[in-house]
């Protein structure tokens, strides 16, 4: 799948703001204690893609009734939906110099009824020009999501007989329909009904 910039400049693929808080001192000192057992570039985007998936669980998975949206309070509370823990990536890997955008798929169940919005991270490695879409969600039975740069590792790949969608767009910023939902949400049962089905 070709993947389209929504934004020209890779510099606002690195920008902080008020959900991609890398400047937060949470998130500083998550990047610095990952960067410490880290190589280079991709062994670092791959353990905070690993420390995200494994260590922030996803609030459906664990029962977590908590709605967060800001990467620094992922990191803080340890949970969130798919689109949140992308947020705290895509943190960890702009706080070490690593472009990191947003995409997303729309997914539904096996029989295509109730179709929601799913957030990944697309990474662009330094030297690198071709983008790779990761799903940091969390692992579950039937779910085997990997850091894999060649080939994609996703939790779950767009069935188009079910209506479902690979979004091209990288976008620089989380989309504004997931924000609102995330936003307006003080707990998860609220945050299903106003969650976006599709972009």
């Amino acid at each position: 799948m070709e993947l389209i910039q929504h934004h020209p400049r890779l510099a606002a693929y690195l920008a902080a703001d008020e959900v991609i808080d890398h400047e937060h001192p949470l998130v500083r000192e998550t990047a610095a204690r990952l960067t410490s057992g880290a190589t280079n570039a991709y062994s670092y985007a791959k353990a905070a893609y690993e420390f995200i998936r494994d260590e922030v669980p996803h609030s459906q998975d664990s029962g977590d009734l908590r709605v967060t949206w800001r990467a620094s309070d992922v990191l803080a509370e340890r949970t969130g939906i798919c689109c949140a823990k992308s947020h705290a990536l895509a943190a960890l890997l702009r706080a070490e110099g690593i472009p990191a955008a947003f995409c997303y798929q729309r997914l539904a169940d096996d029989d295509g009824s109730n179709p929601f919005i799913h957030g990944l991270v697309a990474v662009r490695l330094p030297g690198g020009n071709a983008w790779a879409r990761v799903d940091a969600r969390g692992n579950k039975p039937g779910v085997d999501a990997q850091f894999s740069l060649d080939e994609e590792r996703l939790a779950w790949k767009a069935r188009p007989e079910f209506s479902e969608v690979d979004y091209p767009v990288l976008y620089d910023v989380p989309h504004p329909a997931v924000m609102s939902a995330l936003r307006a949400a003080p707990d998860r049962p609220s945050l299903w009904p106003i969650y976006p089905t599709e972009l």
